[in-house]
C-alpha cells in the first residue's frame, strides 16, 4: 500500500482545483480528483518517479505531471514517510512564486 500526506496546502489546491472545474461540470471534477490521489498513491510506491526542478527551487521536492490531466503537476518531498505532497498546481501558475511562498 503506497502511503502519502497531504500539507493543508495541498488540500487546498485540490479543493480549488475541484471547485473551479465543479463550475462547468462536478463529474469531471471529481474525475480529476481522484486522478490527483491516484498520481499521488503512484509516487507515494516509488517517490523517485518524479523529477526535480532546479530551475523552480533548490529544495529537494520532486514533481510529477499527471498521466490523465497534464495541465496538473503534483510536487512532494521524496525523502519523507509518508510521502509528503506539499501542492498540486496547475502548469499555468506561477510555479516558482508558489514554492517560494511556501517555504
Amino acid at each position: 500500500m503506497s502511503v502519502y500526506a497531504l500539507t493543508p496546502l495541498a488540500k487546498a489546491d485540490i479543493f480549488e482545483i475541484w471547485s473551479y472545474i465543479a463550475e462547468g461540470s462536478e463529474k469531471a471534477a471529481d474525475r480529476v480528483e481522484q486522478a490527483i490521489y491516484d498520481e499521488c498513491a503512484f509516487v507515494a510506491e516509488a517517490p523517485m518517479r518524479g523529477h526535480s526542478r532546479s530551475d523552480l527551487t533548490s529544495r529537494s521536492l520532486r514533481f510529477w505531471t499527471l498521466t490523465r490531466y497534464p495541465n496538473y503537476t503534483v510536487v512532494y518531498r521524496p525523502g519523507t514517510s509518508p510521502l509528503q505532497v506539499v501542492a498540486v498546481l496547475h502548469g499555468k501558475r506561477n510555479l516558482r512564486r508558489v514554492l517560494k511562498e511556501r517555504q
